[in-house]
């Protein structure tokens, strides 16, 4: 008894020592780019039109890469959750293959299928006059490539959480299938959901290689801060990066509180 309880503290010992290195490793190259700048050079960094444009930009384009991948999303996962079908595995294949393809491929992959001569991006262009190439449409079908498998895997854990026993019960007391998703499966799949667009959101905005295949110009805050590197050096750049990094920490932090107070609501 006494030789297990002193393997299991020693393991304890060594795990713990192992997670402080780790947290060390996150924590050492953010503290410090948010520590090298003083709040005046942060605030007279803000202020400049390209970084708080470029900044803006990101912020509100993930948005709505984020509403996109949540009306996209949510269906695909639930029915990959619940539904048994011939080339599952393949669709599953398919949702995960952003994930492992360089991000620069995954640009010119986008650009092939959204650019001026696209086999979506001619068509649309024509019909509608809508052009992908370049714009800020390009920047979200783009940051939608690269993040789409954090709303579906997330949001299909979310249902996959949820009891079959409850979404029958619902339906043999009359509820539609349609009812029993909004008024069942959606609300307790709730956190699946907002943590997948939560990720959505931060993959989005931390998007470089695709976003600058498909869309150098507009500039988001990643690619101006890749362009102020190479032009002016790293004290430009790391205060812009700086800037990014409050942002979405302050995002984080506020959207972190509302899931677990939801949560202890529940």
């Amino acid at each position: 008894m006494f030789a297990w309880k002193y393997k299991t503290e020693r393991t304890l010992i060594v795990f713990s020592i192992v997670s402080v290195l780790a947290l060390i490793l996150v924590i050492a190259p953010v503290a410090n780019t948010l520590l090298s700048h003083s709040p005046q050079d942060l605030a007279n960094t803000a202020i400049e039109p390209e970084v708080y444009n470029a900044i803006f930009l990101s912020l509100y384009a993930a948005l709505f890469t984020s509403i996109a991948a949540l009306v996209l999303g949510v269906p695909l996962a639930f029915i990959l959750a619940r539904k048994q079908f011939a080339g599952k595995s393949i669709v599953e294949s398919l949702v995960d293959l952003p994930l492992v393809v360089p991000h620069t491929v995954a640009g010119i992959a986008v650009l092939l299928v959204w650019g001026r001569t696209g086999i979506f991006g001619a068509p649309i262009n024509n019909i509608f006059g809508v052009q992908f190439y370049g714009t800020v449409a390009g920047i979200i079908v783009a940051m939608l490539f690269v993040s789409f498998p954090f709303m579906v895997n997330s949001a299909r854990e979310g249902f996959e959480g949820i009891s079959l026993d409850i979404e029958q019960a619902a339906r043999t007391l009359g509820a539609s299938p349609f009812e029993v998703f909004r008024r069942i499966s959606l609300p307790l799949a709730f956190r699946g959901i907002m943590v997948g667009a939560l990720l959505v959101w931060a993959r989005a905005i931390s998007e470089f290689g695709a976003v600058y295949i498909i869309a150098y110009y507009p500039m988001t805050a990643p690619i101006l801060i890749a362009n102020q590197y190479l032009q002016f050096g790293l004290k430009a750049s790391s205060a812009i990066a700086a800037l990014l990094l409050i942002i979405t920490l302050m995002v984080f932090v506020l959207l972190r509180f509302l899931i677990l107070k939801r949560k202890a609501e529940e």
